[in-house]
C-alpha cells in the first residue's frame, strides 16, 4: 500500500510539473513585455493553386529568413485540409516568423534576404497574400 501511496504522488508529481514553465531553479516565469514575442503569419495563396513546385519554392526561400539578425524562428508549409467549417484551408503556404519586437520585425520585411524573397519567389508566384501580426 505504501508503494502505491509514493507511485501516486511520484506520478501526480510528474504529472503537474508539465503543466508549469520554469527559467531556473523554482522561480515561475513571468510573461513581462520583455518575454512577448511577435509572430508574423503570412498566408499566400498561388497564381497557379496547388503547384507543388511553386509551394515548395516559397518555403525554401522562407528558410533563409532564418538568417535575418533578430529572427527567432522561420518556418513554413502548407495548409492542412480541414472538413471544419470554421479553419480556412484555402490558402496554398503559410509561413510564420517569430522575432523580439517592433524594431525587428522592421529590420526583417527591410532586410535584403527578405526583399529578395518577396522580389524572386512571392511577388512572381503568389496571387494574394494575408498577413497577421500577433504579439503573445
Amino acid at each position: 500500500m505504501r508503494f502505491l501511496v509514493s507511485l501516486f504522488f511520484f506520478l501526480s508529481s510528474i504529472f503537474l510539473s508539465g503543466c508549469f514553465s520554469f527559467k531556473s531553479g523554482l522561480r515561475f516565469e513571468e510573461e513581462t513585455e520583455s518575454t512577448k514575442r511577435i509572430h508574423h503569419f503570412v498566408l499566400c495563396w498561388l497564381k497557379e493553386p496547388g503547384n507543388l513546385e511553386h509551394r515548395k519554392q516559397i518555403i525554401e526561400a522562407s528558410k533563409t529568413f532564418r538568417r535575418i539578425p533578430g529572427v527567432l524562428e522561420a518556418r513554413a508549409g502548407v495548409a492542412v485540409p480541414s472538413d471544419r467549417t470554421i479553419v480556412d484551408d484555402s490558402f496554398d503556404v503559410g509561413i510564420l516568423i517569430v522575432v523580439r519586437d517592433k524594431d525587428s520585425l522592421s529590420s526583417y520585411l527591410e532586410h535584403p534576404l527578405h526583399q529578395r524573397a518577396k522580389e524572386d519567389t512571392l511577388l512572381p508566384l503568389v496571387a494574394k497574400i494575408l498577413v497577421y501580426d500577433l504579439k503573445n
